[in-house]
């Protein structure tokens, strides 16, 4: 029988309060989600209690790891790799001590935010360096569509801001960070005759010029949310919170209508017969237990 997947529970550990003084963890991805929809953000930081999971991306996971052994092949030699040539970028993978501690998922590229007492972290893909020592940051990305990849969307978007939080991430380090970024985009090919086991992409390098002054601000802001007493308001698109309330609102609905069906169907029992004290007993207890579902 294959492994049940791990049910949902509230966390205990990573707990924001308002009483510590010790530095609070804060992920690239929990920024963006205060930003997404606040309640979500303050629910999963201040009470433990996150957004359902989902099933990991194990193939885009693949893709990277294979990309970062390719690209390490070029960073050991010095050299750039043909992509880079290919696009006219002057520069070569980034050699440093503490490259796989910034890759790592848990670790990544960290700095204390002293205004909100952050410990702000984020696991970057690739950085390359230009001749002049500034440092680019690089994240791959791999899909499978029809069109080539662009960087206009929804998801596109999320995908520049945390290429953004990295450039700060590093520049809180002390290093000097080229305001432009690149993607190293893969695209699977699903119109091949066969598929003979292995799957095969169009790549392409797509830049981005962007800016991170906008993290400060977020910053901030995740701060006052995770001080709020009362729970900060629904995010605009927020399909978490939406679910919540209408599953909540039918669940009350449903309660009510058999808490009703209950009491109506004793009240007819009463009038048939007079009941004994345990039947009595029985009934409050019954009507009791319905009463604490919600």
């Amino acid at each position: 029988m294959a492994d049940a997947p791990y049910g949902y529970y509230q966390r205990k550990r990573g707990i924001f309060s308002p009483h510590d003084s010790a530095p609070f963890k804060l992920s690239r991805t929990k920024i963006d989600l205060s930003r997404e929809c606040p309640r979500c953000f303050y629910l999963d930081r201040r009470h433990g209690l996150p957004r359902t999971s989902f099933p990991a991306f194990t193939l885009n996971s693949a893709v990277d790891n294979l990309l970062k052994n390719e690209f390490d092949q070029y960073r050991t030699k010095g050299k750039p790799h043909p992509l880079m040539v290919e696009h006219g970028i002057d520069a070569v993978p980034f050699q440093h001590k503490d490259l796989d501690t910034w890759r790592h998922n848990f670790t990544g590229v960290q700095a204390i935010h002293k205004p909100t007492n952050f410990l702000v972290f984020g696991a970057v893909d690739d950085i390359w360096v230009k001749p002049n020592g500034e440092l680019i940051v690089v994240d791959y990305k791999s899909t499978s569509k029809q069109d080539a990849p662009t960087l206009d969307g929804y998801w596109q978007e999320a995908y520049k801001r945390q290429m953004e939080v990295y450039q700060w991430l590093l520049r809180q380090n002390g290093f000097t960070v080229d305001d432009t970024g690149y993607f190293v985009y893969v695209n699977g090919k699903s119109d091949l005759p066969s598929f003979d086991g292995k799957l095969e992409f169009d790549t392409d390098v797509l830049s981005h010029t962007g800016s991170d002054a906008w993290v400060e601000d977020a910053l901030t802001r995740a701060k006052e949310i995770l001080l709020m007493e009362a729970v900060p308001p629904v995010g605009e698109n927020c399909e978490y919170c939406a679910y919540r309330e209408l599953t909540g609102k039918k669940l009350i609905e449903i309660h009510k209508q058999q808490k009703g069906s209950a009491e109506e169907k004793d009240g007819k029992d009463g009038k048939d017969e007079k009941k004994p004290a345990s039947s009595s007993r029985a009934s409050s207890q019954h009507t009791d237990s319905q009463d604490t579902l919600f």
